[in-house]
């Protein structure tokens, strides 16, 4: 190999080195100056919310407990199928005979369930009962987690 060649091997070589080190610094800057703007939309229902939420939970009032609370508790079972036409029936009839009670409608694969209240002690819930069982035959007290802001 000449010189000649030797020389013109070394100038490609350092050639594409700058060129590709062009690129890279090229597409950094880029990179670095596109910095653009994020507009957040949100509806301002949202800001009341968090404001009263703050409001509650500076005065320290129950009201701020009954937001969030719930605990272990009972409820009464009163109706079980598989059919969601006739849970809801159910829970029509109930909602007709008892409309101080608040009713859940859970769907476990493959029945729908109807229970009602919100009880902290099992003999709230077995007072219920023992109303129920001339409407309604398949009762059962279950335990789970309730809603104590408004019990029954």
């Amino acid at each position: 190999m000449t010189m000649k060649q030797r020389n013109n091997i070394s100038f490609s070589l350092i050639a594409q080195r700058c060129v590709i080190a062009f690129f890279v610094l090229l597409s950094a800057t880029a990179v670095a100056q596109t910095r653009g703007t994020v507009t957040v939309v949100k509806d301002a229902r949202i800001d009341t919310l968090i404001a009263k939420r703050l409001e509650l939970s500076r005065n320290g009032s129950s009201a701020a407990a009954a937001v969030n609370s719930s605990g272990n508790g009972y409820r009464v079972q009163f109706f079980i199928s598989s059919n969601r036409t006739e849970a809801y029936a159910a829970q029509t009839k109930f909602n007709g005979l008892y409309p101080d009670y608040k009713t859940y409608i859970i769907y476990s694969d493959p029945n729908f369930k109807v229970r009602a209240g919100d009880f902290r002690t099992k003999l709230e819930a077995t007072r219920l009962m023992e109303q129920l069982r001339g409407q309604f035959t398949s009762l059962f007290i279950i335990s789970e987690k309730i809603n104590t802001s408004d019990s029954k």
